[in-house]
């Protein structure tokens, strides 16, 4: 059977080579089934010769792959492409977007939202819970999750589940979702990862948690502003502020899974105390109580109050229009010592900035242009999330999904 790819060698090439041993064949055929579902779950429904031309696979391993995808109830064929070429059309080739579906959960400081992800990132049903004031007991939260999944129809023993992906607000392991430290959530060392397990009735390795700015930054190189871009920088702004990083195609996370902790990178010497005990934090600036305050917001959080000040600039109001530019201004800081550090083809802007953008944006890019090289900056474009609120929830799905994608033999 035919790989997708001649073997390329690595920077280490000039090293002395071990021996080599063949793959075998259970190994290819797994290897090509990840490729033609990885193919259609991110680009959509293709022929059987598209799919060949995407894959590098010929048609008769292409037919025998799709057939064995449709006997897991991963794909479907229906219909058949409008060929103006030689030969006969080509049958086309679906997802099924219920075949395998994840369990998708974002826990904020005023909410909590999770949705049913299929394959394909067609969220087949979502729910949002607005949280009381206060931090939110980890237990409590977990107890929260299971009911929604229980609302979303998800019982641990549907065989459609193929995992959960959760976006928590701190400093997360990826490797066993220990939260270190959540300071706007008020956790400090919570096995979460293992709690939602016990709670969902699920292996604990079917749960995957991350940090919601890096999982936000997954959905949108995945399924956003940041598809096909190698480098990007996602910047999540609520209660606090995260940065997602994608290097070179591919997550960076750091050692621990602990990277992009921008939220809480100086950016005003003379700033407020932060919620980690610093001060002039990123967040204390720019995110959305320092938002509220300037536009003198009170009794009011979350959507609803950010929504309500979009309302008021949008209508010239102008202490709100005062309130986003000093934000914006402080954004810009943050961006543009990003720029100068990461050096991304795209920065994307979630969260509260995406509904801001339109009026934060050049008060924001000034302070990026004061800030940033002009050989860095000017390869840059600064876009707002295409995804909006569900950039976190799509970046959980993907995390859940990935077992299934990369060997869709489990199934």
């Amino acid at each position: 059977m035919d790989l997708p790819a001649p073997h390329r060698p690595g920077p280490d090439a000039t090293a002395p080579r071990s021996p080599r041993t063949g793959a075998r064949a259970s190994v290819v055929r797994r290897h090509n089934l990840s490729a033609l579902l990885e193919c259609l779950h991110l680009d959509g429904s293709a022929s059987r010769s598209q799919l060949g031309a995407a894959t590098g696979l010929n048609r008769s391993t292409v037919a025998d792959l799709v057939q064995e995808l449709a006997g897991r109830g991963l794909v479907v064929e229906d219909g058949m492409s409008l060929s103006s070429g030689p030969g006969r059309p080509s049958p086309m080739v679906h997802v099924r977007a219920s075949g395998a579906v994840a369990l998708a959960v974002e826990l904020g400081v005023e909410s909590v939202a999770a949705a049913a992800i299929g394959l394909g990132g067609q969220v087949l049903e979502q729910l949002r819970v607005e949280l009381p004031r206060g931090k939110p007991a980890p237990r409590d939260t977990v107890q929260l999750v299971a009911e929604l999944a229980a609302s979303l129809g998800l019982a641990p023993a549907d065989r459609r589940i193929a995992g959960v992906g959760v976006a928590v607000p701190g400093l997360t392991r990826r490797a066993d979702g220990f939260v270190h430290l959540a300071p706007n959530l008020g956790w400090r060392g919570v096995d979460l990862g293992r709690l939602l397990a016990e709670a969902l009735g699920l292996p604990v390795e079917r749960v995957r948690v991350g940090n919601e700015a890096d999982l936000g930054a997954l959905g949108e190189h995945r399924r956003g502003a940041g598809r096909g871009c190698e480098h990007l920088v996602f910047v999540s702004g609520e209660v606090g502020i995260g940065a997602g990083l994608i290097i070179g195609g591919r997550p960076m996370l750091g050692v621990a899974g602990y990277a992009g902790e921008a939220g809480h990178m100086l950016v005003n010497p003379d700033g407020r105390r932060c919620t980690c005990g610093a001060s002039g934090c990123w967040e204390t600036e720019a995110g959305e109580a320092a938002l509220l305050r300037a536009a003198g917001v009170r009794g009011m959080r979350g959507v609803a109050a950010v929504n309500a000040v979009v309302d008021r600039v949008a209508a010239g109001d102008a202490s709100a229009v005062a309130a986003v530019a000093e934000i914006g201004h402080w954004l810009g800081v943050g961006v543009g010592n990003l720029i100068n550090l990461l050096n991304p083809e795209v920065v994307v802007l979630g969260g509260i900035f995406q509904p801001l953008f339109p009026f934060l944006r050049e008060p924001m890019l000034r302070a990026v242009r004061a800030r940033s090289l002009d050989e860095v900056s000017d390869l840059v474009t600064v876009v707002p999330s295409a995804l909006g609120t569900s950039a976190q929830l799509h970046g959980a799905a993907e995390v859940a999904l990935a077992g299934l994608l990369a060997d869709p033999s489990l199934r």
